[in-house]
C-alpha cells in the first residue's frame, strides 16, 4: 500500500492553474538551445583559426644599451609572406617602467627571405633598460 495521499482532482485543477504550461513547447526550447551551441561553436572555431595565422609576428631578440641616451635593438620579424612589407613599433622602458624612447615607423620592406633580423639604433630620454616591440603590422 502506498502511504501517500491519492491525488484529487480538485487539488490537481489548482496545481494545474498555479504552474501553467510553458509557453515555449520544450522540444522547440531544446532546438533553440542547440542551435545556439552550435553557432557560438562555429564562431570560435572560426575567430581561433584566423587569429591564429598572423599575417606578420615580430620580437626582439636582443638588444645592447650603448649609453644613457641610446640603445641597439634587435627585431626579428617572422612573416609567411615575404612580399609583404612591415610596420613596426618599438619601445624601450627604463627601469621603473617609463617608456623612455620609441621607434613608431619601423620599416621592413618586401624581402625574399621569411624571417628577417633588423638592427636598429634608438634615442632615449634617459637609460634605458630593455626594448620590446609594441606592433607590427603589414604595412
Amino acid at each position: 500500500m502506498s502511504t501517500e495521499p491519492a491525488i484529487t482532482s480538485d487539488a490537481a485543477e489548482r496545481l494545474r492553474r498555479r504552474y501553467p504550461r510553458p509557453r515555449l513547447p520544450r522540444p522547440l526550447l531544446i532546438i533553440a538551445v542547440t542551435l545556439l551551441a552550435a553557432g557560438s561553436l562555429v564562431w570560435l572555431l572560426l575567430t581561433a583559426t584566423v587569429h591564429s595565422r598572423p599575417v606578420v609576428s615580430a620580437d626582439v631578440s636582443a638588444y645592447n644599451v650603448l649609453s644613457d641616451r641610446e640603445i641597439s635593438v634587435t627585431v626579428t620579424v617572422d612573416r609567411p609572406d615575404p612580399s609583404v612589407a612591415v610596420v613596426c613599433r618599438l619601445v624601450a622602458q627604463a627601469t621603473d617602467f617609463q617608456t623612455v624612447g620609441a621607434l613608431d615607423n619601423l620599416e621592413i620592406g618586401p624581402r625574399p627571405e621569411r624571417v628577417v633580423n633588423v638592427t636598429v639604433t634608438m634615442k632615449t630620454l634617459r637609460r634605458a633598460t630593455s626594448a620590446s616591440v609594441k606592433s607590427c603590422t603589414a604595412a
